[in-house]
């Protein structure tokens, strides 16, 4: 179905190759408001989603497909050119293939999983947007080191706890093997 939420979320995984570029390129300020606009689009389409009744059952997948290419693609841009630890990398992209990998096995087990954050999990998007975030805007607004380095505990923190959070909810799917909706 196409509604506006749904034209601003492909319009935020088209920016997405744009945005590695900038980075890649070492055009961190304009990377930084090109990242400040996918942001802000991505909670656009979430208020005009609610608030005009434009939910789809598209939007539910394409919308978290959106934020998933724009982060992961950041933080692997953002590693290649030198400004976050390989270490961070693997903790939040493990997590998010951890995630996936659940997801499709237990939908190919015949098990109905119904697409929902937990709540852990959007407090780790959040930190992750704002290491994101915040390495963007350095060249703005420098912090001492120890404010980044913050920002990368934190956030593996955070990812590898809802990626255990995921994987006991859908351990528990498994073990019930109860076939009836459940939300991971």
């Amino acid at each position: 179905m196409i509604t506006i939420p749904n034209m601003l979320t492909v319009g935020r995984i088209l920016l997405t190759p744009v945005l590695v570029w900038l980075i890649v390129r070492d055009w961190r300020i304009t990377a930084f408001f090109v990242f400040t606009f996918a942001g802000v689009s991505d909670a656009v389409d979430g208020f005009i989603a609610r608030q005009f009744n434009q939910r789809s059952r598209l939007g539910a997948y394409l919308d978290p497909l959106a934020d998933k290419t724009l982060l992961v693609s950041s933080f692997i841009a953002l590693w290649y050119a030198g400004k976050i630890p390989l270490w961070l990398i693997g903790i939040t992209v493990g997590r998010d293939l951890v995630i996936l990998s659940g997801f499709f096995y237990l939908y190919f087990s015949g098990i109905r999983v119904e697409m929902r954050p937990l709540a852990v999990s959007k407090a780790t998007t959040f930190f992750q947007l704002l290491t994101v975030f915040s390495v963007l805007g350095e060249p703005l607004l420098t912090m001492p080191n120890v404010v980044y380095t913050t920002f990368f505990w934190v956030t593996a923190a955070f990812s590898v706890y809802s990626g255990w959070r995921y994987f006991s909810v859908g351990m528990s799917l498994l073990n019930a093997r109860s076939g009836g909706g459940a939300d991971l």
